[in-house]
């Protein structure tokens, strides 16, 4: 049974490391197995401390994940790894980059993972999950239109540079992802100190929810609940950072979609009604 418990981290890692040899091979290009091998590994080595009840798990995968693509990627290699540098690159017609990281992780592997980039991944959140606020203190708002707004604004600004021809088009996306993230960051702490919850942010404001809400639908790892072992004490609900209706099945149920696989629900319920 112990082995068991360690079948998804295994699962992850395995899945990551085919993407990564995949790429490898079909972009005659080593770094993309470096690349998904570190980002599979960290993840699977989070899941496994997870396992093994440890209190900041997720936070381990968060830093070690987050902080490689905002300051390897991003800082260093100078990559607008934000939603302006996928909309960049494709409209230079180049698979790599931001474009490869958003089909992976963003449009086509929540269809496996849901939103498990929200809770293991984001450099955003990575910060916004040290707040106080770790249970959302008022009900959800009705904010989520703002997401489609600013996921709209990234694409003219972008649409923008190439339709008018405007020089210089790198520095000015390099430029976009510095002050992209000290206004997410900014934005993201101002919204969880107004709305008493560390993911406010996630709901109402991130443009890559628009990605990734779609195929979070579909997912084949998310939480699941065994009905005959659940007595109702809603305990789950009341700690789910994204006011997921955890204790259904449904794939209907209220918010399922926003489910980041933080797994405190599970943490939490008194009868071990809930798995993965």
């Amino acid at each position: 049974m112990k082995i068991k418990r360690y079948l998804p981290p295994l699962a992850m890692w395995i899945v990551f490391e085919t993407i990564a040899v995949t790429m490898w091979l079909t972009l005659d290009n080593i770094f993309y197995l470096f690349n998904f091998s570190y980002i599979g590994t960290a993840i699977a080595t989070g899941l496994v401390l997870y396992e093994q009840k440890k209190k900041y798990a997720r936070n381990v995968v968060q830093f070690a994940v987050g902080l490689y693509m905002l300051v390897y990627l991003g800082f260093l290699c100078r990559e607008n790894m934000q939603i302006e540098g996928f909309w960049y690159y494709l409209f230079l017609g180049v698979f790599e980059a931001a474009t490869i990281h958003y089909v992976v992780a963003k449009i086509f592997g929540p269809l496996l993972f849901g939103r498990g980039w929200c809770g293991y991944a984001c450099w955003t959140a990575m910060v916004l999950d040290l707040l106080p606020f770790k249970e959302p203190a008022t009900p959800r708002k009705r904010w989520g239109m703002i997401r489609y707004f600013v996921f709209g604004v990234s694409f003219v600004f972008v649409s923008l540079l190439f339709i008018l021809q405007v020089p210089n088009k790198e520095d000015i996306m390099w430029w976009s992802f510095i002050i992209g993230n000290i206004l997410y960051y900014a934005v993201g702490i101002a919204v969880a100190y107004k709305c008493k919850d560390n993911r406010a942010f996630c709901k109402y404001i991130c443009p890559i929810t628009v990605f990734l809400k779609p195929m979070s639908y579909f997912s084949v790892f998310r939480i699941k609940v065994d009905e005959k072992k659940c007595i109702s004490c809603r305990k789950c609900e009341r700690v789910c950072p994204m006011n997921v209706e955890v204790p259904l099945n449904s794939r209907k149920k209220k918010n399922a979609t926003e489910c980041i696989l933080c797994m405190k629900c599970m943490q939490e319920c008194p009868k071990n009604a809930l798995k993965l």
